[in-house]
């Protein structure tokens, strides 16, 4: 799909999509999804599926933020 905007509204979308550090497009889609919502049914059946998904371990919080760290080092 192609859209065509004017100058002031592609600087507006530049400016928050180098803010947030995602493209112009993300900040597009995140837009039309909300002020477009998806269908309630679609969203009810999502929660659903999330809410019947069998139980995964969590690991503790101090190892889980051991981990994260060493990704964000780039030790991974």
């Amino acid at each position: 799909m192609h859209i065509l905007i004017d100058e002031p509204r592609y600087r507006r979308l530049l400016s928050v999509a180098r803010e947030r550090g995602v493209s112009v497009g993300a900040v597009i889609r995140d837009a039309i999804d909300s002020a477009l919502p998806a269908a309630p049914s679609k969203r009810l059946a999502a929660a659903r599926r999330v809410l019947s998904a069998d139980p995964m371990p969590v690991p503790d919080p101090d190892d889980l933020k051991a981990e994260l760290e060493e990704i964000r080092a780039g030790r991974r």
